[in-house]
């Protein structure tokens, strides 16, 4: 297992297409110049131990000394030690709903990238906690098992958009179906689920789901995004707006915030709707709710003991910079005696 401290100098390496560039365009520019103003033999005369593959390899060196530079700062970590260590926390599952509707412009940016941040600043204030992601539109789909690894879940939660399901809707039913099969200890007393949808469902008979997963211990938090006003559903291509859009009948179709659904959710399940307008509210609501839950212990393996790696390649960078000030530009000797491409003495 390893971990890049400061990947941002990964930027420094855009550096060496830059340099064997300008070197390219320095060599066509020497040999233009010399052609203008000095016989090519006569030129030979004048410099015969002059070696271009001496310059070539300078370049080289050089190159693979500012590669090494930049891994030294981004300074890569390596773990030493796989331990299973002992947490506390509960089980946390994200229910993201991934229909058109979440692409409304009714919240900023949208409701689909409203609802992302604000799972994302969620994870980010947990600590011993496990989570896992569903997606769900006319169908739900795993996206992330409960896992411990917040870094992953972020990533695949940052994937996620409104083309992952080919069956469009909201199935909310769906999704709480499937965040039943995620806990898998049975004997974890807080069992949480966040809903984070506008609240619009196409599957019916919420109730009777919602009950049962209030019998099997689940607290169905429902985060809900958009406004009661509502709007249309913009189509974009590439960021560029097509259409919005519309129902059988050829009307613009205007989405809407079902708080009251969501709202029956909550109530059922002993839960509380949450209004996901004030990220920042919202976050401070959910320490306050997992705050004041019994923390379940349970094992979790993770590699530990980090170890700098920085000095290999600093010491890298610093071998090739000096062995470049020991290339001379000009042929060696002993290479020259070898006459490796039978070049024929004049």
């Amino acid at each position: 297992m390893y971990q890049l401290e400061q990947p941002i100098y990964f930027y420094i390496l855009f550096a060496i297409p830059v340099i064997v560039v300008v070197f390219l365009l320095l060599l066509v520019w020497k040999k233009s110049v010399q052609k203008k103003f000095i016989d090519k033999e006569l030129l030979k005369k004048l410099s015969p131990n002059r070696s271009i593959f001496k310059s070539v390899l300078k370049i080289l060196v050089l190159c693979l000394a500012i590669a090494c530079m930049s891994f030294a700062l981004v300074n890569p970590k390596i773990g030493t030690k796989l331990e299973t260590v002992k947490r506390e926390g509960v089980d946390i599952v994200f229910a993201l709903d991934v229909s058109k509707s979440m692409l409304v412009e009714d919240i900023a940016p949208n409701r689909l990238d409203k609802s992302k941040q604000l799972i994302t600043q969620i994870i980010n204030n947990l600590s011993g906690d496990r989570v896992g992601i569903i997606g769900y539109a006319g169908s739900a789909f795993p996206q992330v098992p409960i896992t411990t690894d917040f870094a992953a879940a972020k990533l695949f939660l940052n994937g996620m958009n409104t083309n992952m399901v080919s069956s469009q809707g909201t199935a909310i039913t769906e999704a709480i179906e499937m965040a039943q099969t995620f806990y898998d200890d049975e004997s974890r007393t807080n069992r949480v689920m966040f809903l984070v949808s506008d609240g619009e469902d196409h599957g019916g008979n919420i109730a009777k789901i919602a009950e049962e997963a209030a019998e099997k211990g689940i607290r169905i938090y429902p985060i809900g995004v958009g406004t009661v006003e509502g709007g249309p559903i913009p189509i974009k291509n590439n960021g560029v707006l097509q259409y919005y859009l519309r129902d059988k009948n050829n009307e613009q179709v205007i989405s809407r915030l079902g708080e009251e659904t969501l709202k029956e959710i909550a109530k059922t399940t002993n839960g509380e709707y949450l209004d996901g307008d004030n990220t920042k509210a919202v976050v401070d609501r959910v320490k306050a709710i997992l705050g004041g839950m019994d923390k379940k212990e349970f094992e979790a393996k993770q590699f530990t003991d980090f170890k700098d790696q920085f000095q290999w390649f600093l010491a890298g960078a610093l071998f090739l910079l000096v062995l470049d000030v020991f290339f001379l530009e000009r042929q060696t000797a002993w290479l020259k005696k070898l006459n490796l491409f039978n070049e024929k003495e004049k």
